[in-house]
């Protein structure tokens, strides 16, 4: 009986291998050219979301920014996505400072409402205050990204990526700083630095790192440039740290305890004829020496921020396009809070 069953089972396995071995090759599939208008292509019509700006609370809560429904969205430690804030002003990075308050960057970009401020959340009342929303009476561009220092200065980044520049009222895509007594000053501009976006300051708080991203001009910079703080809270010795070459160069960027640079970059398709696909969607690991240590795959079309969070900071979570990714790590990441 047992022998007659495994004889009907190689017949019935003899019989499906042709079927399966005559499966198409479905990627080499042609379009149905007779059915689709002349020359048509695929565009995108809309997008539901962006996210971006991921930061993590003391309850090990994700917040991270939803740009293009402008809002604030939080993720508990148990993957439960909810509304943190409606209306966010277009807020794109966000951070937190040694007091446990939430830092964001109100921007400009993917559609319209966007407040180009800064402001400063109280957790526990709610309360939003606004930091700086003019730097010499004219209006920022787009506040992209933002870090704490251990002196409590708030460092921010200013470009402008929407194709529309006639809001500007800067000629500077610049690197700003607010001090505790709330004075702001234009700490890095051009011609050091062409497009700023996401930056990050080393655990010891002696060395800044800022992004130049410009994927538009064709001989800008995809690099991650390194400066000296000063104990006045002025940059210098500006070096260059990674050169993305052609393709799409970092976005947000953090440290780990151990100096090395997790940064936040590639896209699946160029985006505009000045922009190759050399740098696939990941996470690239890079020593303080400017050595790539690794890519950590990202299975999306861009790949936009990270912060580290979990037991002891081993954590990565990633926002990318419309999807949160984590992973876990063996070295602790660097964040001022908690």
């Amino acid at each position: 009986m047992l022998k007659r069953f495994f004889t009907l089972v190689f017949l019935a396995l003899a019989l499906a291998a042709p079927a399966i071995a005559q499966m198409p090759d479905f990627s080499k599939a042609p379009l149905p050219s007779s059915l689709l208008a002349p020359e048509a292509k695929v565009t995108v019509a809309a997008g539901a979301c962006f996210l971006e700006g991921p930061a993590i609370d003391a309850a090990g809560n994700v917040l991270f920014s939803d740009i293009q429904g402008s809002r604030i969205l939080k993720m508990d430690k148990a993957g439960v996505v909810t509304t943190f804030r409606e209306d966010s002003g277009r807020t794109n990075g966000n951070t937190f400072d040694a007091q446990g308050r939430l830092i964001s960057c109100e921007g400009a970009e993917n559609g319209p409402g966007g407040r180009r401020r800064i402001v400063r959340t109280d957790m526990k009342t709610g309360n939003i205050e606004v930091l700086t929303e003019r730097y010499e009476g004219k209006r920022y561009n787009s506040p992209n990204d933002v870090v704490v220092d251990r002196s409590g200065r708030i460092w921010f980044t200013d470009p402008l990526y929407a194709p529309d520049r006639s809001i500007m009222e800067h000629q500077h895509e610049a690197v700003y700083r607010i001090d505790a007594d709330g004075k702001v000053s234009r700490v890095i501009t051009q011609p050091a630095i062409g497009r700023p976006n996401g930056l990050a300051i080393t655990p010891d708080g002696k060395t800044l790192y800022v992004i130049d991203s410009n994927y538009i001009n064709p001989t800008a910079n995809r690099k991650i440039w390194a400066f000296d703080i000063l104990p006045d809270g002025s940059a210098s010795k500006q070096r260059q740290v990674f050169d993305f070459g052609r393709g799409r160069g970092g976005d947000g960027m953090r440290v780990d305890m151990q100096g090395n640079l997790w940064v936040a970059a590639g896209i699946s398709a160029p985006r505009t004829p000045n922009e190759s696909a050399d740098v696939p969607t990941g996470i690239y690991v890079i020593s303080p020496q400017g050595q790539l240590v690794g890519r950590i795959p990202i299975p999306e079309d861009v790949v936009t921020n990270l912060a580290f969070g979990g037991e002891g900071k081993k954590t990565l979570f990633v926002t990318a396009g419309k999807t949160i990714f984590k992973i876990s790590t063996a070295v602790a990441g660097y964040s001022l809070y908690p």
